[in-house]
């Protein structure tokens, strides 16, 4: 196949569709109309022999072929994209940008109160949203630009991506003031016989950390389990539970809730929370700007 018989705009749409897995979502992120997509589409199916996209009941699935293709396809999208762009700037006080982060909700607790404040100061246009970083499609939309970067203990973002250590998370035994556990050390004993709350977060580092309690037959009574951190520290502060929490969670929960942490009994595993990006931007002055933003807020 010669490139001069490929229209790149059917690529753009590929690409696309890998992201939004739904033609309606591709024609309205594209500016384009239903039928002009699904046209693309079957030009892209002649155009390869395959079908590439198959629907199913949760939306457009790429054939094996298409999955082969997408990387490559992605990369060069934004190669031409930086070539085109290769002389912006990004002026932070004047960017009217949206960034999309991906991070736990522990992540928006502990870093996006100071985040939104220095943006206030500097870069007052500028607006960030957030999508969870445990999403199945985290790699492709941190490829696409869709998410600009994702935050956390990421093993699964490996081929193709930078990272920076911001810092190392150590794990505490949080709980309200006056609560009986403050009187004298916190032993392994004391732990087992307290009543407990838990978060179930699955494939975060969060989520090791239970599971090193369970192999060292760690014993506890679990009153309560939560999907996630937000209620926590509400709870805590009315009741007699305690909650295996990172300390840098705990830091924020203190004042407003009434509460106090201690050293963990137990010798938990610390998980390295790095912030992560594609190679595709590592150049792109915005990406790099944000990226710079949060070294310098969060980074021991």
């Amino acid at each position: 196949m010669d490139l001069k018989d490929i229209d790149l705009n059917l690529l753009v749409v590929f690409n696309q569709l890998l992201i939004e897995r739904r033609v309606s979502a591709t024609a309205e992120a594209l500016d384009l109309s239903q039928p002009a997509v699904s046209n693309a589409l079957r030009r892209l199916r002649t155009l390869f022999g395959d079908e590439l996209f198959l629907r199913t009941s949760r939306g457009m699935e790429p054939t094996p072929f298409a999955t082969q293709m997408a990387e490559s396809i992605g990369y060069a999208l934004g190669a031409i994209h930086r070539t085109i762009n290769d002389r912006a700037v990004f002026e932070p006080a004047e960017s009217q940008r949206k960034f999309t982060i991906g991070m736990t909700d522990i992540g928006e607790i502990y870093f996006l109160p100071k985040l939104i404040d220095l943006l206030e100061k500097v870069a007052p246009a500028v607006s960030v949203s957030t999508v969870r970083n445990t999403a199945e499609n985290l790699r492709t939309h941190l490829e696409s630009g869709h998410v600009d970067l994702a935050i956390g203990l990421l093993p699964q973002l490996k081929t193709g991506f930078f990272q920076r250590r911001l810092f190392t998370q150590r794990y505490v035994c949080m709980f309200r003031k006056g609560h009986e556990l403050e009187k004298g050390k916190l032993t392994l004993k004391r732990f087992s016989e307290a009543e407990h709350v838990v978060v179930v977060s699955p494939n975060t580092g969060h989520a090791k950390v239970d599971e090193s309690l369970e192999r060292k037959g760690i014993k506890r009574t679990v009153r309560l389990t939560v999907p996630h951190f937000v209620a926590v520290g509400h709870i805590l502060h009315s009741s007699n539970l305690v909650a295996t929490v990172p300390e840098r969670y705990a830091q924020q929960c203190l004042e407003p809730f009434n509460l106090q942490y201690v050293p963990h009994p137990v010798a938990l595993p610390e998980h390295g929370i790095n912030v992560f990006w594609h190679a595709k931007f590592h150049k792109e002055p915005g990406n790099m700007w944000l990226r710079g933003v949060l070294v310098d807020l969060f980074a021991d």
